[in-house]
């Protein structure tokens, strides 16, 4: 992994994609889709991979020119953060869907479970190798994680929600492990419903998450947050599942702290962990200045050393206009600078 400076700067995952590849429109008026959802793409399909691998490009060029330590593909091929690994494993139905209610209670169309859950190749690889070709920073890539997947699917089939989540958690530890292989320096994994369904994260999402990690060696992360902010507009004040990650193997916890005012006092509680810092509020387009990106992340310096703390969006990019998105990452890179500065 090439050296990175104190305080580095990262995305989440996700980068604003362009309106003449996906519908936006469509996009943000809509929940994230946990099938396919095909028709938000604007290229004709034979054309698409090649759409895709461009705007990848795109989205890499724009964190490096923003002056980002670690990037990521921008999940540009994806029509959301979970489906396009969710839809390719086998054991689960994806033409005959079922349904599962959203975090915000909204029923959705997901993957119907329907025999045993297996990954029949790599799912991500070739990007992680597109990501390796372009780019000679730090490189991250993203995965859904298993209990996540695990509450977007309506399972027909084991009948015990914890025997599903490690089912999942199976398919996701062989990608990471392929990633790793293909040349990833950090692997982050997805858990939003940890959040979400803290009970049952407790219960057995947790194991299924550990299991995930099991034998995984390179640095990992976790995501967890309170939801796309241009859909999921509460924010409460606290996370309700975080403190029980601090016995995970995972290396790094990603959570969202500047559009919440989150209480940091919970960092207590994860003093051995590098935590990815949210510092871009995501719940405006407006585009925040250096002081304010460094003084949210000073909250922090008085229960976590400089370095153990990556600085980071709140959440993915992908519901901004692109100037915005463009914008916050530049001033991400700059309050960066100035906290750097003043470490000496």
């Amino acid at each position: 992994m090439p050296s990175l400076p104190l305080l580095p700067t990262s995305l989440v995952g996700s980068y604003a994609q362009p309106e003449w590849l996906i519908d936006r429109g469509k996009l943000a008026g809509r929940f994230p889709p946990r099938v396919r959802a095909q028709e938000l793409w604007r290229v004709a399909p034979e054309l698409l991979g090649q759409a895709q691998d461009d705007a990848t490009l795109l989205a890499i060029r724009a964190q490096e020119d923003a002056g980002l330590d670690v990037v990521t593909d921008g999940e540009i091929r994806r029509e959301s953060y979970s489906n396009h690994l969710a839809t390719a494993l086998d054991g689960v139905d994806v033409d005959n869907p079922g349904t599962a209610l959203d975090r915000s209670g909204h029923p959705n169309p997901v993957p119907r479970i329907t025999g045993p859950i297996s990954r029949p190749a790599p799912i991500q690889v070739d990007d992680l190798r597109f990501l390796r070709a372009a780019t000679d920073r730090t490189i991250k890539m993203t995965v859904p994680g298993p209990f996540t997947m695990s509450q977007q699917a309506q399972d027909d089939h084991y009948g015990d929600p914890g025997e599903a989540a490690l089912a999942y958690a199976a398919a996701v530890n062989a990608e990471i492990r392929d990633l790793f292989a293909a040349g990833a320096d950090v692997v982050q994994i997805d858990e939003p419903y940890m959040q979400a369904r803290p009970d049952a994260a407790r219960e057995y999402g947790l194991a299924a998450l550990n299991a995930a990690l099991e034998g995984v060696t390179g640095t990992t992360a976790v995501h967890i947050c309170f939801g796309y902010a241009a859909i999921i507009h509460a924010r409460p004040e606290g996370y309700s599942f975080l403190p029980e990650l601090a016995g995970s193997p995972v290396d790094q916890i990603s959570i969202e702290t500047a559009q919440s005012g989150l209480d940091l006092g919970v960092l207590r509680d994860l003093t051995d962990k590098t935590i990815i810092l949210g510092v871009l509020d995501l719940s405006t387009p407006e585009v925040e200045d250096a002081e304010t990106v460094a003084g949210r992340a000073r909250r922090a310096f008085d229960l976590l050393p400089r370095e153990q703390v990556v600085l980071a969006p709140d959440c993915g990019l992908k519901y901004l206009p692109r100037e915005s998105a463009a914008g916050k990452m530049r001033a991400l890179a700059a309050g960066a600078r100035l906290l750097r500065e003043e470490a000496g």
